[in-house]
């Protein structure tokens, strides 16, 4: 089976990210052991050299074997063959850990021989201010007479909070691979619902032209008999049916227009195109269709050229017009306005229809989007007509905007780049 394009590169980004995610905590893993045991040399340094602070002064020599044991992570005892007083002890041990730069809480116990027991020192909190008495049990040792235990309770804590910024690194490259996986899945997600809606429309568009063909052929035959020509009501239905097959054939090519322009992109075939005639010739088409229609241009010269492609944008133009007609509660108005500004050539259509909502005058532009108000169930469509316009002006590297007009009616303009 041949894998896709897309699904290779979502795979190779997921392991690339999976990969540094592991090598990531197993680095980590190992900064934790290395911070582990720089914690034990250095509290084994500190201990050593406590029993040599209790030697000093003494006519004990300190022991040739190394009076320090580790017994486990966080518990140490120390063998000194000697007897000590507790604060002296535990002086020494504050400066010592300070000089080394232990700053976790650690508490301590001495062995007494006359007991035969752990007499507990005290909690020794570096990290706080006071202290936390506590009782905690420290075990016997055998072969041993005058020693001391020292157990650091939160070395896991102190360990974690010196390497912060490991775990931080760790937990952002965690949060990115989350994000990573969430965008893919809606990335294939609409990726689907596109594919669906492709073939829907494909499959409903040709579905329709099928029939409406034969509508059509139909239609043009009857309206070409004898009774049909002589019986006036009849001849005005079938002519009717003709308009309104040819208006949803026109529906159904530009919906297979559009969406095929989401997978193959539309070609321009740009060329000096003088505007004006162009617009009057639009102006005529449109007059036809909407007789009582008043549409005027407004323009300084009839020479200005920009390059264009003119098919494309005579349907523009056609569109826009369209809309200001159909989109209007008295007899529509439509005033074209050419102007020159520095080095752009606006285009304004403003119209006195009844205008949009502020809030969604922005969205006119969205592909499907029809604004619900009185016209929309008079008016067929399917908010196709604007997002044509707006793909054409992106693909001619044109900006539109549309604005409402003080009183009625809106605005749409059109600003092309233009240095003749």
């Amino acid at each position: 089976m041949k894998i896709n394009k897309l699904n290779s590169i979502i795979l190779l980004g997921l392991v690339a990210i999976i990969s540094i995610l592991v090598a990531q905590l197993l680095w980590t893993k190992e900064a934790f052991n290395l911070e582990q045991k720089k914690l034990s040399q250095k509290a084994h340094i500190a201990l050593l050299e406590v029993a040599k602070k209790l030697y000093e002064g003494t006519n004990h020599e300190l022991p040739a074997q190394n009076p320090v044991q580790k017994i486990a992570n966080d518990y140490y005892i120390v063998n000194v063959d000697n007897d000590f007083e507790p604060e002296i002890l535990e002086f020494y041990l504050q400066t010592e850990f300070k000089k080394m730069n232990i700053t976790t809480d650690f508490e301590y116990a001495m062995y007494n021989c006359q007991s035969d027991e752990m007499i507990y020192g005290d909690y020794i909190s570096l990290s706080k201010k006071g202290r936390e008495n506590k009782t905690v049990y420290f075990p016997k040792h055998k072969n041993l007479v005058y020693y001391f235990a020292v157990r650091f309770p939160n070395e896991t804590t102190y360990l974690f909070s010196s390497m912060r910024f490991w775990f931080i690194l760790s937990t952002v490259l965690i949060l990115i691979l989350l994000i990573y996986v969430y965008s893919i899945f809606k990335l294939l997600q609409q990726k689907k619902y596109s594919e669906l809606q492709r073939d829907f429309i494909n499959n409903m568009t040709h579905e329709f032209k099928t029939p409406l063909s034969s509508i059509l052929i139909a239609s043009k035959y009857l309206i070409e008999q004898n009774p049909i020509k002589e019986d006036k009501k009849l001849h005005t239905y079938t002519d009717i049916i003709i308009n309104q097959s040819n208006k949803l054939n026109s529906h159904i090519e530009k919906i297979l227009s559009i969406a095929k322009s989401d997978y193959v992109p539309l070609e321009l075939k740009t060329e000096p195109v003088l505007i004006v005639p162009v617009i009057k010739e639009t102006i005529t088409n449109i007059l036809l269709k909407y007789p009582e229609a008043v549409i005027k241009i407004e323009t300084n010269s009839e020479d200005y050229v920009i390059d264009a492609d003119v098919f494309h944008f005579t349907n523009l133009v056609y569109n826009l017009l369209d809309n200001a007609v159909k989109y209007c509660n008295e007899k529509p108005e439509i005033l074209i306005r050419i102007l020159k500004e520095n080095q752009s050539l606006k285009l304004e259509f403003a119209d006195n229809g009844i205008g949009i909502p502020p809030k969604k005058i922005s969205s006119i532009f969205d592909k499907f989007y029809r604004i619900q108000n009185e016209k929309s169930n008079e008016v067929n469509g399917f908010g196709l007509g604007l997002f044509y316009v707006k793909e054409i002006c992106n693909l001619h590297c044109w900006k539109i905007n549309a604005t409402n007009n003080i009183e009625k009616g809106i605005t749409i303009t059109l600003t092309i780049p233009y240095k003749k």
